[in-house]
């Protein structure tokens, strides 16, 4: 831990996600600008795992990163806070949450592979949050590469708005300024093209400076900082640079770039707080103003094994220092803050204050959570942030543990991963009595089981889940069930008469009682819903729950002496069993509401691929920028390795979520299968 580094005015701070494709070079370019801010002394390598950025072993092993990471470096009279995010898709649940704690957010691209689909997703993200976007062209040294074809494709996608503020030259080896140089020469030519293009983006928010570019022929760049602001707050001005963080090449002009003319918390847009619940809730904006109340944001929670719990912050309003109380969200009961931290990497820089705009970590507050508002005045309590777009983690495995016994410990464990990621989530399903845990994907869930084995040190079974089918009749039926027991001493003796009738869908089960003249005692009635209830709840045919029945119990006999609960619950179950096997029973398999999100040139592919899975589309319905929704439903069963088609069939720019829709009849062969396997393990 270092010492306490000197508080900053809010004028003074920058805030910076760094988010884009995996092998984009976010992590490598984050570690040149702390080197070329003088944070660090010699530049660490992703291969060697001596990154500031990588410091965890799972992704020092994997070679990228599996989480955010949050460092600092000071340049120009400026704090930077840096966030560098992963870049696939899988853990989305860690990149997003990072633009709640920024004013911009920096798409990074690969000049070597040009936009691809995490680039498009996460400038979506940024326009939906009204963030300033900033796009690093990263690897402009790369061989073969088009550049100028580049910036073409940018503004294509992205709008012709995309305009460099530098410029490669002397063959990508360095960068020249476009912003203040009005003259020049740049691999792309002259660099007076690129100042014009620029100014003029930038004075037409502004009818003054509008007035006088028109009467002068141009503008001091060095007047244009309120317009330029106002440009990037809008979107009608996204920047483009050019670096190699591999060589260095760009990176000290980045950083001038950044403290010079990316916003400061006063100057971005300010995030929208709602205050209240539901419809009843009002908009609301934070102050950057340290002398109010506080307002802040956990926008990342890490549990260490080792450290406990840490719950990283954004500072909206108000000064955070050790010592102040805050609350958490609605709780009753403030708590202390101990030491407060400015993260670089996996080390702790005990930090003084955190005032507007600074990120900051606060440690071993088990009452922490990911999104939760943390403020120092209790008429706050109802203040939140309005809710991420997340994706819905609909791709499980069911878990057990190893050794009998280690449930609980299982779920403690489990529960510490979850708490991490908004992403995952963990239920147990009652209907199959399984553990399952949830992810975006395969690569998600397998390095949730390896943390677990390697952090944890906690072993686990894994299997797919199994589908909740169910069971239920299609035609009246009825049948008769005597228990006796006589082995000495008082016996058992229990009598019922029962008949069954389907019931409409989701509909449920039914209960009556029909017994005229106390053939089966009042008492005794109960015992028999109790076993007409278990053998609902282990299937007759196939071991899945039944429902949709009707029982109506309308005769039965009783004895004085050996009549017992146990005899009627025997009788009940052995009854019911009995009357489902002549009701012509048939396996319900659940059928899911399906809406798939993806490119409107997949759409052709995705409808054909739904209905080989006996599926169908219900509606479509157009997004922004080409993209189209796709509402449909489709059997549970034949969607467990959906993400991995879908990804295939768009780029990986698909996503969906499901939700149950209703319960259909299985298909013959998938009836005829259930039942076999039930039988064989009867006979086990």
């Amino acid at each position: 831990m270092s010492a306490n580094p000197l508080s900053f005015p809010v004028e003074q701070i920058r805030t910076l996600a760094l988010v884009g494709p995996a092998a984009a070079g976010k992590t490598l370019l984050a570690e040149a600008m702390l080197l070329a801010g003088g944070a660090i002394g010699a530049a660490g390598s992703v291969e060697r795992g001596s990154t500031v950025s990588d410091h965890d072993a799972l992704e020092i092993k994997a070679q990228h990163s599996l989480q955010s990471s949050v460092m600092h470096v000071e340049h120009g009279g400026c704090r930077i806070h840096l966030i560098d995010t992963p870049g696939a898709l899988d853990f989305i649940g860690q990149s997003l949450p990072a633009l709640e704690a920024v004013e911009t957010a920096a798409i990074v691209i690969n000049a070597a592979t040009g936009i691809e689909p995490m680039a498009r997703r996460m400038m979506d993200y940024a326009a939906d949050r009204q963030l300033d976007r900033f796009i690093i062209v990263n690897k402009m040294d790369a061989e073969g590469v088009d550049l100028p074809a580049l910036l073409a494709e940018i503004q294509a996608a992205f709008g012709k708005e995309c305009l460099p503020l530098n410029l490669p030259d002397a063959g990508a080896s360095k960068v020249v300024d476009c912003f203040y140089n009005r003259e020049g020469h740049s691999d792309f030519g002259a660099v007076a093209d690129a100042h014009r293009a620029l100014v003029e983006q930038v004075v037409e928010v502004d009818a003054a400076f509008v007035d006088r570019y028109l009467n002068d022929g141009d503008v001091d760049a060095a007047e244009l900082h309120a317009p330029l602001e106002q440009a990037l707050r809008e979107g009608h001005l996204i920047p483009v640079c050019f670096v190699s963080a591999r060589t260095g090449a760009g990176v000290a002009e980045l950083l001038d770039i950044i403290a010079k003319l990316l916003p400061n918390p006063t100057e971005g847009n300010p995030p929208d707080f709602l205050n209240g619940e539901g419809e009843q809730a009002t908009l609301m904006h934070a102050r950057p103003d340290p002398a109010a109340h506080v307002l802040a944001h956990v926008f990342k929670i890490s549990i260490d094994p080792f450290v406990g719990k840490l719950g990283f912050v954004r500072v909206h309003q108000g000064a955070i220092t050790p010592g102040t109380q805050l609350y958490v969200g609605d709780g009753r009961k403030p708590f202390k803050v101990g030491h407060l931290y400015l993260q670089q990497g996996k080390n702790h820089v005990e930090a003084a204050s955190a005032g507007p705009g600074d990120i900051c970590a606060i440690s071993k507050i088990d009452e922490l959570h990911f999104d939760a508002v943390l403020h120092d005045a209790a008429e706050d309590d109802h203040i939140h942030l309005k809710p991420l777009p997340f994706p819905v983690p609909v791709h499980g495995i069911a878990i057990a543990p190893k050794r009998r016994g280690d449930e609980q410990r299982m779920w403690e464990i489990v529960g510490k991963l979850v708490a991490e990621d908004p992403c995952l989530k963990l239920e147990h399903v009652a209907q199959t009595n399984e553990t399952i845990v949830y992810g975006l994907g395969e690569l998600h869930l397998r390095v949730l089981l390896e943390r677990l084995r390697e952090v944890y040190k906690f072993e686990v079974d894994t299997r797919p889940p199994r589908i909740a089918y169910r069971e239920t009749i299609t035609q009246n039926a009825a049948a008769q069930y005597r228990h006796k027991k006589q082995s000495g001493g008082a016996g058992q003796f229990g009598e019922v008469h029962l008949r069954i009738e389907p019931l409409a869908r989701g509909a449920g089960f039914e209960f009556v009682d029909q017994v005229k003249g106390g053939t089966i005692p009042t008492q005794f009635m109960p015992a028999v819903e109790k076993g007409v209830r278990e053998a609902l709840a282990e299937g007759v045919i196939a071991g899945y729950p039944v429902q949709d029945v009707r029982v109506i119990v309308h005769d039965g006999k009783h004895h004085p002496v050996d009549s017992k609960e146990i005899a009627f619950v025997t009788a009940g179950k052995k009854a019911f069993q009995a009357a489902i096997r002549d009701a012509r029973p048939v396996v319900l398999e659940p059928i899911a509401r399906i809406q798939i999100t993806a490119p409107e040139s997949a759409m052709g592919a995705i409808t054909g691929d739904l209905s080989s899975r006996r599926g169908m589309v219900s509606g479509t319905d157009s997004g922004r920028l080409g993209s189209v929704t796709v509402s449909g439903q489709a059997p549970l069963a034949e969607l467990p390795d959906y993400q991995t088609r879908l990804n295939a069939m768009t780029a990986g720019q698909g996503s969906y979520a499901l939700a149950l829709s209703h319960y259909e009849i299985a298909p013959p062969a998938t009836q005829q299968q259930l039942m076999s396997q039930h039988k064989v393990q009867e006979e086990e």
